[in-house]
């Protein structure tokens, strides 16, 4: 039987007229495996939909068409009977590649033949217009029952697009039909591209450098897609009157809910959060609340409650309570500081790279110096490697500057994946949690509702 788990980390103390809030929450699935009991939205491979959008531009000829087809191909592999899926090519339009007809394929070991023949028959010509695929994708799909999730490749910019907003508008009616993971393969494709698709379509993005390891990441990200087996899971915060929700992100991946927002009323709102597996997620949440004084009564600044299929199963508090103790108002929760930490860090980076790209070399070595010296403080080695690959370090005397020569491949690396927000470490106190399926009901306490 699948069952969750919510908590909150925070410290709930603020001084005198303050008004942000700040907590990490952090939801748990276990028991969402096919094999388990059908329960709470447990589903088997007829119930999936799994969709392959290919970049065949003409900047894809030669072997990075011949990697992605490969790669295509290992994901085909990889997609147990009963599977529904379909494979679409994707230039300055789209088109569905297998299966011949506009219905989707079931997957047998037949049909993983013929779609694996159909791959061989694809060419790299034309440009590049993402909101065709993803409009495809979103006509192919929009009907099917189940969990519905799809693989996008690109090697490109978005540069054949007759109006900039149709991406947008792709990107929102899509919205809540799939879900989508973006790769972008080579140095000439923009990570704020794929993270905007990402981002709507509740997904990861990433960066395959050398088109070899194709074929690997697909097996892989087609892999973790099966094991999300529950679907229909909402946060729902609800807040206080004078209240509202800032931030609500996801970490790792970065996923900003707030766009995503459905309005049940003026004081509470339904995130859709996309499909689970057996996982934890961490999230940050903001929420501004109403300014109080030392002594007002403890208040709700936020409930936040996990949905799924519709039904409330489990739900936290986010406390807030003004003090004129400083140490007790200044301390910051372990994981609220870790979160807001990786947050500037990551800030810090993008601004960097910016720079780089204008050539802002004054800009450029302040913002790379700072993230350099918090990544090493976090003892984050991996971005401090990265960086070093963008800028030179004095050991003497700490002075930063620009590299003369940097592999295009590694700012985009850096951008991708540097500038998103880790989750959490260890909390250095027990959180307050509540577990499903035993009670729909939050534990009693003494605080002011929302």
């Amino acid at each position: 039987m699948a069952e969750f788990q919510i908590a909150c980390y925070q410290n709930e103390f603020l001084p005198a007229g303050a008004t942000r809030m700040h907590a990490v929450i952090t939801v748990t699935a276990e028991g969402t495996s096919v094999g388990g009991p059908a329960s709470r939205g447990n589903r088997g491979p007829e119930d999936r939909v799994e969709v392959i959008m290919l970049d065949t531009s003409g900047s894809m000829d030669g072997a990075k068409l011949q990697e992605a087809k490969a790669a295509t191909a290992a994901a085909i592999d990889s997609l147990p009977d009963g599977v529904r899926f379909a494979v679409v090519t994707g230039n300055h339009q789209a088109v569905v590649a297998y299966p011949p007809s506009p219905s989707l394929a079931v997957a047998t070991a037949p049909a993983r033949h013929l779609a694996k023949e159909a791959l061989r028959r694809i060419e790299a010509r034309g440009g590049t217009a993402m909101s065709t695929w993803i409009s495809l994708t979103t006509h192919l799909v929009r009907d099917e029952p189940g969990t519905r999730h799809a693989i996008l490749l690109t090697d490109g910019k978005n540069e054949s697009e007759e109006r900039a907003q149709d991406l947008d508008k792709a990107l929102a009616k899509a919205a809540g039909v799939f879900q989508c993971d973006c790769r972008g393969v080579g140095a000439d494709w923009i990570v704020a591209e794929l993270r905007k698709v990402a981002t709507a379509l509740l997904g990861t993005y990433d960066i395959v450098p050398d088109p070899a390891g194709l074929s690997a990441d697909f097996a892989s990200m087609m892999h973790e897609a099966l094991k999300k087996q529950i679907g229909a899971v909402t946060l729902q915060v609800r807040t206080p009157q004078g209240g509202r929700v800032e931030v609500l992100k996801q970490l790792e991946p970065d996923i900003d809910l707030l766009a995503a927002r459905i309005e049940v009323d003026p004081l509470v709102g339904d995130y859709p959060t996309g499909a689970w597996g057996d996982e934890s997620r961490d999230y940050h949440l903001c929420v501004r609340v109403p300014p109080g004084a030392v002594d007002d009564v403890p208040m709700r600044a936020a409930q936040v409650s996990l949905l799924v299929d519709g039904e409330r199963v489990c739900q936290v508090a986010v406390r807030s309570a003004w003090t004129d103790d400083v140490p007790l108002s200044t301390h910051i929760n372990e994981r609220v500081a870790e979160v807001l930490g990786a947050s500037e860090m990551a800030e810090a980076i993008q601004e960097a790279i910016d720079a780089w790209r204008v050539r802002d070399d004054e800009v450029f070595t302040d913002r790379i110096g700072k993230a350099m010296t918090m990544a090493r403080e976090r003892g984050d080695e991996d971005v401090v490697d990265r960086l070093e690959k963008l800028a030179y370090v004095d050991p003497v005397t700490g002075l930063v500057r620009p590299k003369a020569h940097v592999d295009p491949k590694d700012v985009l690396e850096a951008e991708t994946r540097s500038t998103r927000t880790a989750r959490t470490g260890r909390e250095e106190v027990a959180p307050r949690k509540e577990r499903s399926p035993s009670s729909n009901t939050a534990p009693p306490d003494q605080d002011r509702d929302p």
